[in-house]
This record gives structure tokens, C-alpha cells and sequence, in this order.
């Protein structure tokens, strides 16, 4: 799917001709030179859109609740997410409960940094697992040597549960 693109410059220079392009087309790139380009869409683009995340979500999140959905989840998943043959079979069950948490709070909570996250992670520990070299050096045991207290600023900072 392609998607138009404007400047910004053109989209305040001639902002009526822009958003009657945003109507027809329902989703419009406007790039900018000094800031982070934006997207500009229609809310019935936006409704769409979230809908199709959330029947996602509900949709992966019943599969995965038999063993015959979990199991199709399972086997989809190599195509999906090819990186996922380096995991071993718990990395697999542990990356499909977190990618379905993780959306989830898409649907229930307007986060998508969180599933984002889990995909990058999840693939850097595949990439790791993928070099041998990579993964013995990550994974021998530490010298046992102390280098002492971790600096102040560093530490985590007590939440208010913990007091």
C-alpha cells in the first residue's frame, strides 16, 4: 500500500487541499525538515485501524488458549518471525505469551512501544543465540571478581509500594 506524501511546508501553505487529499487517501505522510515526519488520517481510518488491532488481539489471545490454537501459533510463528528457530522451546512459549501481552496493551492500553519492544528484544537474544561465538562469551561464567558497588545514580530508585 502506498502512501502520498506532503511537506509540512505544503501542508500549512495549503492546508485545505491537503486534507481533502487525507479524506480520499485516509492516511497522509507529511514530512518535515526540523522534527519527526507525522501522519495525518481520518478518524474513521483511525477507528479501522484500531478495530483491526483489537479483533488481532482477542483473536491471538483465544488461540493460545488450547492446546490446538497454541499449537497453530506455534507452528506460525517461524514464518512470522524467522529469527524464532534459534529460540529453544520455552524461549518460544515465554516470546508468545510476552508478544501477546504486549498486544494487548496496544488494544487495552494505546501502548505500542511495549510490543515493539518485545520484538526487538526477543530478537537480539535469537541473534545472540544464532553466533556461537557470541553466546559462549555471554554465557561463561563471571571471573567471580568484585568491582564493586554500582555508582549511586545508577540505582533503582525505591517505588512507593516499596516503602
Amino acid at each position: 500500500m502506498s502512501t502520498l506524501t506532503v511537506s509540512f511546508s505544503d501542508l500549512s501553505k495549503n492546508s485545505k487541499r491537503v486534507a481533502d487529499t487525507v479524506e480520499q487517501a485516509q492516511r497522509v505522510h507529511v514530512t518535515r525538515r526540523d522534527g519527526e515526519d507525522l501522519y495525518l488520517t481520518t478518524e474513521r481510518h483511525d477507528r479501522q485501524r484500531e478495530e483491526t488491532a483489537d479483533v488481532t488481539a482477542r483473536l491471538f489471545a483465544a488461540l493460545i488458549t488450547s492446546d490446538d490454537g497454541a499449537r497453530a501459533v506455534l507452528l506460525a510463528l517461524p514464518q512470522v518471525f524467522p529469527w524464532t528457530r534459534h529460540l529453544s522451546a520455552e524461549e518460544v512459549r515465554e516470546f508468545v505469551v510476552d508478544l501477546v501481552n504486549a498486544t494487548r496493551d496496544v488494544v487495552e492500553l494505546d501502548v505500542h512501544a511495549n510490543l515493539h519492544r518485545v520484538i526487538v528484544e526477543w530478537r537480539a537474544t535469537a541473534r545472540i543465540l544464532a553466533d556461537p561465538e557470541l553466546s559462549a562469551q555471554l554465557t561463561e561464567p563471571l571471573s567471580g571478581e568484585d568491582h564493586g558497588d554500582e555508582p549511586q545514580a545508577r540505582r533503582r530508585r525505591p517505588a512507593a509500594t516499596d516503602r
